[in-house]
């Protein structure tokens, strides 16, 4: 059930008409904890933000954080609420976000780190596994230099 009555930055069919490659939709429990996560831990730009919903761009990508409550008729809000932990099995990787500076964000603001921040040859890069408070892993990297 859509609680906003506010206007958005753009038409929610212009908005989706625009997205191209990869996006991801999350939903939250709290959507002024998933602000304080987006925003202050890594530093996504926030592009529209009401009760209902975050629309952020970061890194190259855009992404959604919707609140449970607009979810209210779909199916995947009861499964979702059913999981031991949101966002079990899944990462999402933030390329070219300093890992080390949102180790110290996510720390000074209450949310746990997982693993990191390290170096990962295998991979070549250097990363830390952040978790929200929906339970989503966010993998912020850089490129390891020699």
């Amino acid at each position: 059930m859509k609680k906003s009555t506010t206007t958005p930055f753009m038409a929610a069919p212009d908005y989706g008409q625009s997205l191209s490659g990869f996006t991801i939709n999350l939903l939250t429990a709290n959507l002024a904890r998933a602000l304080i996560f987006q925003r202050d831990v890594l530093q996504a730009e926030v592009l529209h933000q009401d009760e209902d919903l975050l629309i952020l761009r970061g890194y190259g990508s855009n992404w959604m954080v919707h609140a449970d409550h607009t979810y209210d008729k779909h199916p995947l809000l009861a499964d979702t609420q059913s999981a031991p932990r949101r966002g079990a099995g899944m990462e999402l990787r933030l390329h070219h976000c300093d890992p080390d500076a949102v180790a110290t964000r996510a720390q000074s603001q209450g949310f746990t780190i997982l693993d990191g921040p390290r170096d990962q040859p295998d991979h070549g890069l250097r990363e830390v596994h952040v978790i929200d408070d929906d339970g989503y892993i966010w993998v912020p990297d850089v490129p390891v230099t020699d």
